[in-house]
């Protein structure tokens, strides 16, 4: 895969402000997420084949939900960075956040979840935004109060694995 920036010396680099917007998530960029693989633990966030996705109908692997809720987070070459679910609910815009694997750790999330978040609010300005973590994604955590958030509610709820333990991050703009 391609960097971000050329020659970063470690994972805990702290580059320049990348430039990145926002634009839909055609299928290309749909089976290069399909394709990331993540470093335990969070292979959990891996996603199934692009041909099992689009087979299913699920996620980004159906067109529609593909063109309404999801959007790709690309650098200023146009290379695929990241990618965002925008759900939509009563009042609220549930925001879902992907890094490139070979990005994360690299002090581009919270610029990351901070762009979605204003597209968020571009869309739907009456709404609030937020999001769900796994309680022992301390790494997501951290990023997401850096970009504004704040743990509101702790539960528990049903996932694919299993039952598991969750915060609720609304985000609160700065006075």
């Amino acid at each position: 895969m391609t960097e971000l920036f050329s020659g970063l010396p470690s994972l805990h680099y702290k580059p320049l402000p990348a430039v990145m917007t926002i634009i839909p998530l055609e299928i290309s960029c749909a089976k290069q997420i399909c394709g990331w693989t993540y470093e335990p633990p969070y292979r959990l966030y891996e996603w199934p084949s692009w041909d099992q996705m689009k087979q299913d109908g699920i996620e980004f692997g159906d067109p529609v939900l593909r063109q309404q809720q999801y959007k790709a987070i690309v650098n200023d070459r146009q290379e695929l960075i990241g990618f965002a679910q925008l759900f939509p609910m009563s009042g609220v815009t549930r925001l879902g956040l992907g890094l490139r694997p070979d990005l994360c750790s690299r002090g581009l999330g919270a610029a990351a979840a901070a762009l979605v978040t204003q597209e968020a609010l571009r869309l739907r300005p009456d709404c609030t935004v937020d999001l769900e973590v796994l309680t022992w994604n301390l790494r997501a955590i951290r990023t997401y109060e850096k970009a504004g958030f704040r743990i509101d509610d702790t539960y528990i709820r049903s996932t694919p694995r299993g039952a598991a333990s969750f915060h609720c991050m609304v985000f609160q703009p700065r006075s």
